[in-house]
């Protein structure tokens, strides 16, 4: 009998039972997904502590594994717990994003509601609601309201994941002062020590696991601590108190989150995220736009401009008005400003008190440079920093959002450069105290920005963010943030970014959502003069690689200039797109990725490697039988490579179809990218 056939069968033997609640207590439960090869089961023990397990084509996956919570002021749900009720649904819904990476999504799920109660003392009682989708599962805690239970003061989860067989992991560590600008480990999973997530791992046996959350909502992230073998816990962000959450019952914890592929790119493709966020709150969101920017920004990370005022000054009205027509002339939406309100001179790091969010620089007439940008059909990109001091920009919140709203600009990129653990937050009692950037404090705080921006029709863009767990569905106009190394790291030069590094953020930290990476850089030239581990043709090539649909543009506008036939894929390459597919890869070594445009017929390419030189043969058979095209190809030129020429670039173009197959050749640190022009 294969595999997947007895994973049919021990899944459809006791759907009977799912349909009620149990009239007595059971020992166990068990869901399986649409497709029968994914099953859950839930059990308790003899000391009453439940644990799920989780399996596929019945072979473990997910090894059984704790659930509960632990309270500051109350004993912790653990034991003595029996399933006193147990209910199934089956859900099975298609949508679609306002803006995306794809635009048709379809949310097919089967559900099961587990009810645990004590069986001694106050027999309190909560759920456990498992979601069971063909590509992983989520499942979250929903706590009624009750005796002794009417307040949660949340101490940790005792939520378990034990990885059932070896596997590699990619992680970050957790509770680090650089929050989640760290370089990926790649390590056993036996040897992963505190991390966040995502944490992608890979079996021995070639099954992608990805542990995640969604639905962050007035609660504290979650990371992962290695307890014994393969055993992991969670590990909630610290509060500002005893509590790491402190919430009003009734209550449902976010969604945790387990993705699972047999492809590494299956993990790119899944939509369970987003399914698992509640629908669009926010009404008719037309006006929030996809679109790519320039910006005053990149030559402050080289030393040739400043963002504090004086005579290297980057923001002003001059050089702002000339962005602004570089844009206009090359079609694109926006440029970002950064510098040109008050505070930024002294020692803004981690400060942020003298920060004004509604009042310019001397040498920046906001009113003039928004007018112009008006007038050119470019929308200025607002600029936020707030040096972690989430209380004093709550202070000017709804005034700095009221002046954005008014003078036409539609997205603002905010900023939280602080050390981790040393963002500012207000308590109840009106005092200051110092939190963590993802806990609960900061997420109620980045909730509130949203709102406020949202009120204004404005989008936002945070940096040095909470982590993203698909709240973009709820809130279309939260399109993108930063959370991971970006170029800048690139800029500065001791160390960059490694050459695997953009080959590892597809399968990580992009599972999350859209990063702000800002690409696209031309010129190569870093602070310190270490080279750069990218070649031009991958610089192209991140346009279709890394999602996101507000998409910089990142490089001096003279290096744009002086390299027009470059340029122009930077230029064509659309920021919102119909569907996308992950055609080839493998995780920290090389993705190939290809997006077809929204409302349109061309298709774009986008292939990234790591330190190896390497040749990928790529079928086109997501291109529509029977149609014509002009591959258009931007690839690594004779003698390319990061150590070698990194600007060696060859263009050319070939007629092709559904049947052909193109052969993508990259450099080592390379890249490739090919729009494809349908006849």
């Amino acid at each position: 009998m294969s595999n997947r056939l007895a994973g049919l069968l021990a899944a459809l033997l006791p759907l009977a039972a799912f349909a009620a609640s149990a009239a007595e207590p059971r020992s166990s439960a068990r869901i399986a997904s649409p497709d029968a090869r994914i099953t859950v089961d839930v059990t308790t023990d003899n000391e009453g502590r439940a644990s799920y397990a989780v399996s596929r084509d019945g072979r473990p996956v997910i090894a059984p594994s704790r659930l509960g919570l632990m309270f500051t002021d109350v004993p912790k749900l653990e034991r003595n717990l029996a399933i006193t009720a147990q209910r199934s649904r089956t859900h099975d819904e298609r949508w679609e994003q306002p803006w995306g990476e794809r635009r048709r999504m379809r949310d097919h799920h089967n559900e099961l509601r587990v009810t645990l109660a004590e069986t001694t003392g106050s027999k309190r009682r909560f759920d456990v609601v498992f979601r069971v989708f063909d590509d992983g599962i989520g499942f979250r805690y929903d706590i009624p309201g009750q005796a002794g239970l009417e307040r949660l003061s949340i101490a940790e989860e005792l939520t378990e994941f034990d990885i059932a067989d070896p596997a590699t992991a990619w992680w970050i560590p957790a509770f680090e002062w650089n929050r989640e600008e760290y370089i990926y480990h790649r390590t056993p999973v036996e040897e992963v020590g505190l991390a966040q997530t995502p944490i992608t791992l890979r079996t021995n046996d070639g099954l992608h696991l990805a542990i995640h959350e969604a639905a962050l909502v007035d609660y504290s992230g979650m990371n992962l601590t290695r307890a014994e073998g393969r055993r992991f816990k969670a590990a909630l962000t610290p509060g500002t108190g005893a509590a790491k959450v402190d919430v009003a019952a009734p209550f449902a914890t976010p969604w945790r989150t387990i993705q699972i592929s047999e492809r590494a790119g299956g993990l790119v493709e899944s939509q369970l995220i987003l399914n698992l966020n509640a629908p669009n709150a926010l009404g008719d969101v037309s006006w929030v736009r996809p679109m790519k920017y320039v910006g005053i920004w990149w030559e402050m990370h080289l030393d040739r401009k400043t963002w504090a005022s004086g005579s290297k000054h980057g923001a002003t009205t001059a050089h702002a008005i000339r962005h602004i027509d570089f844009a206009a002339e090359n079609g694109f939406g926006g440029v970002l400003v950064e510098g040109w309100n008050v505070g930024w001179d002294g020692d803004w790091f981690g400060n942020g008190e003298t920060f004004s969010f509604t009042r310019p620089y001397p040498d920046f007439d906001l009113e003039a440079v928004t007018r112009h940008a008006r007038e050119k059909g470019v929308t200025l990109i607002g600029h936020h920093e707030t040096s972690g001091h989430a209380a004093h920009y709550e202070a000017q919140l709804d005034d700095a959002m009221a002046l954005y709203g008014r003078l036409g600009v539609q997205a603002v990129k905010t900023g939280y450069v602080a050390d981790a653990g040393q963002a500012k937050v207000r308590g109840d009692d009106g005092a200051l105290r110092y939190a963590w950037h993802e806990g609960q404090a900061m997420v109620r705080h980045h909730q509130r920005v949203v709102e406020a921006a949202a009120a204004q029709r404005i989008s936002v863009n945070p940096h040095e963010p909470v982590k993203d767990t698909g709240l973009r569905r709820t809130y279309p106009n939260l399109v993108t943030r930063e959370g991971a190394r970006g170029m800048e790291y690139n800029a500065w030069g001791q160390p960059g970014n490694p050459p695997e590094h953009e080959a590892t953020l597809v399968y990580t930290r992009l599972l999350a959502g859209p990063m702000d990476f800002t690409p696209g850089i031309f010129g190569m030239d870093t602070k310190s003069g270490a080279p750069m581990a990218t070649t031009l043709a991958k610089q192209l090539a991140l346009y279709v690689v890394i999602y996101s649909p507000l998409q910089m543009a990142a490089d001096l506008l003279e290096h744009y200039e002086s390299r027009p036939e470059a340029f122009r894929f930077v230029r064509d390459v659309p920021v919102d797109w119909e569907e996308t597919r992950a055609l080839d890869g493998a995780v920290g070594e090389y993705a190939v990725i290809a997006r077809r445009e929204r409302g349109g017929d061309d298709w774009y390419l986008g292939a990234v490697t790591d330190d190896s030189a390497r040749t990928v043969a790529v079928p086109l058979d997501f291109l529509e039988p029977g149609r014509r095209y002009t591959a258009q190809i931007y690839r690594d030129g004779d003698g390319a490579g990061w150590r070698a020429d990194a600007h060696a670039i060859a263009i050319e173009t070939r007629e092709v179809g559904a049947g052909d197959t193109v052969s993508i050749v990259m450099a080592s640190g390379g890249g490739q990218a090919i729009r494809f022009v349908a006849h």
